[in-house]
């Protein structure tokens, strides 16, 4: 395969011709890091993801639009004789080998995801797992807000699980019979947990949802999508208008969330599930926080009340902080029912842009504002993220 080859190819599966000279010096920088010869050949290509709304919703069984972007990771494989995964970053030169039944705590950035990826594969898929020679570059700026570090880890699951035949596995269909299942179980790759009968690991060390892998795999052009998540569902896709862009520019503000920056990361996702533990302990049994907040009306103000009256106990550290906590700050949808999202419609400000900046420089909540509302986003952020302890305080009253 050449590289002019390469780039018909993904302009016929859909691929928006945006900078076809760009990508044609992408695809020959990743054919060029493979070794010559070998087995047959074949490219994947995974988009980043915009987030119109619904930062940090994910996890919480709250709601998000997003779409998918025209920028993505570019990636071309081809099988090895022996069990070796051996990956190579082409913009770099950088690669790595991973060894069956490697340890993948031993490495770090990238090559980190590389080892967790074929780490969980090989657990939930024991022997499937052959040796291969992978080569990748990505068009997105790194640290950006646009999932690059997802967009890694879907295109090495997807390269492994096609060139590995592990759709056909019995494992496979009996845990994932769809797209939304597929981004489910690459979400859970990446955070570690457990997919139906698909025992988790460690995962990359994030406690993230699955927005990104939702987006990413079932993103289509011109297309926003509504999803609802825990469990992860599609609500609904509308055409995004003709005349209408989205602005994307990086800040220079690198979105940080491995190394010393990981804890800070983490901090609301391990909030929320503080909350829900004590929720499912005190009340009763639901799968997110969302979930439990729809039990009745009055549910908000129990947990507040019940979360302010452990906090003030004697010996107990600090609990979230949940005064401005509203039952619709997870659950509120960014449409009502019968309506389109509120991102696309006509009458909406249409200059939104990802991870609550617009490309004319206004605050996200800005929008939401002139609908005569705060953002669901920005509430729930301020209620829930302000406890360094939260869940050890919960294990000692437990």
């Amino acid at each position: 395969m050449t590289a002019s080859e390469c780039v018909e190819r993904l302009l016929d599966h859909g691929l928006a011709d945006v900078d076809r000279a760009a990508l044609h010096d992408v695809s020959r920088r990743v054919l060029e890091a493979l070794p010559p010869g070998g087995s047959v050949l074949d490219v994947w290509w995974t988009p980043g993801r915009l987030e119109v709304f619904g930062t940090h919703t994910d996890y919480a069984g709250g709601r998000s639009l997003v779409c998918a972007v025209p920028r993505g990771m570019l990636l071309a494989a081809r099988r090895r004789i022996d069990g070796r995964v051996v990956v190579t970053d082409a913009a770099s030169g950088e690669s790595v080998a991973i060894e069956p039944g490697c340890d993948p705590s031993t490495f770090s950035a990238w090559r980190r995801y590389v080892a967790v990826v074929v780490d969980r594969l090989s657990r939930n898929f024991p022997g499937a797992v052959r040796g291969c020679e992978i080569a990748f570059e990505s068009t997105l700026a790194r640290a950006s807000g646009m999932s690059s570090s997802s967009a890694l880890v879907i295109a090495l699951a997807s390269a492994l699980v096609s060139l590995n035949d592990l759709a056909q596995q019995d494992a496979w269909t009996a845990n994932i019979r769809s797209p939304i299942d597929a981004a489910g179980y690459y979400a859970c790759i990446e955070n570690g947990r457990t997919f139906g009968g698909l025992a988790g690991t460690s995962g990359v060390g994030t406690h993230g949802g699955s927005e990104d892998h939702a987006a990413i795999l079932t993103g289509r052009r011109g297309i926003v999508t509504a999803f609802r998540f825990a469990p992860m569902t599609r609500l609904q896709d509308v055409a995004v208008p003709a005349d209408w862009r989205f602005v994307i520019a990086t800040s220079n503000v690198r979105a940080e969330k491995t190394g010393p920056a990981q804890a800070s990361y983490n901090r609301l996702a391990d909030e929320v599930q503080v909350l829900l533990d004590w929720w499912i302990a005190c009340e009763t049994p639901a799968s997110s926080l969302a979930d439990a907040l729809r039990t009745d009306a009055a549910a908000a103000d129990r947990e507040r009340s019940s979360m302010r009256s452990l906090r003030c106990r004697p010996g107990r550290r600090s609990l979230p902080r949940t005064e401005s906590l509203r039952g619709d700050s997870v659950r509120a949808p960014p449409h009502r029912a019968g309506e389109r999202p509120h991102a696309v419609r006509g009458d909406t400000c249409s200059r939104s842009g990802a991870r609550g900046r617009s490309c004319c420089g206004r605050r996200r909540s800005t929008h939401w504002a002139r609908r005569g509302r705060s953002s669901p986003t920005a509430r729930w952020s301020a209620a829930a993220s302000r406890s360094d302890r939260c869940r050890g305080a919960l294990r000692r009253r437990r």
